[in-house]
């Protein structure tokens, strides 16, 4: 059985980005202000951002922070990602719309996995691609995943996220995983970052 190290990870909730472990943005503005600060701050260059949805915003984000790290990306990173509520935010949104005329820039957020579409645009991705709904964030089942996409060569890294977004709230862990010979990543360990508080 393979074993998976985490390369890097960011943190987004309560309006704060941890990235490995260091809060390297701040802000107590509302969700759309705190994206689009946050978009500034890092200085990203992709004027398509501001068309995305909420949930693809904050997906795009934490996968910019942890891929700069990156020398190179592999088009053989996988994503898996997972959250409770779906498109939930642009289902609403889109069903708002159609009171007076449907929008279809509205309706193209109306599934979760376009997210996973809109990083692998950005960062050349070409491999394998999941997106679970789940009650709660289940590191388990991003661990397995990813080390039965390592172990099948369906990728050399995974990518696995928990991206919730409800209404205003915004719960966002994200990680790269690739194979270790060294050290081996376990559900304590994600459990312990996803868990912990930063000040």
């Amino acid at each position: 059985m393979a074993n998976l190290s985490i390369d890097h990870w960011v943190r987004i909730k309560d309006g704060k980005i941890i990235a490995d472990g260091e809060v390297i943005f701040a802000s107590e503005a509302d969700i759309a202000s705190f994206l689009k600060a946050a978009f500034k701050f890092l200085n990203i260059k992709y004027p398509k951002f501001h068309k995305m949805d909420r949930l693809s915003k904050l997906g795009f984000i934490a996968s910019e922070i942890v891929m700069k790290e990156e020398a190179e990306i592999s088009e053989d990173t996988a994503l898996v990602f997972s959250n409770n509520s779906s498109s939930l935010a642009s289902d609403q949104n889109y069903q708002e719309s159609i009171k007076n005329f449907p929008s279809p820039s509205l309706f193209v957020y109306t599934l979760p996995n376009i997210v996973l579409g809109e990083i692998s645009i950005r960062f050349g991705l070409k491999s394998e691609n999941v997106f679970f709904i789940e009650d709660e964030f289940n590191a388990k089942l991003l661990i397995d995943y990813s080390v039965q996409l390592i172990e099948s060569a369906k990728a050399n890294k995974v990518l696995c996220a928990w991206l919730n977004l409800h209404n205003v709230e915004y719960d966002v862990f994200l990680w790269l995983s690739s194979e270790s010979q060294k050290k081996e990543i376990t559900e304590e360990q994600i459990r312990k970052i996803y868990d912990a508080d930063y000040d």
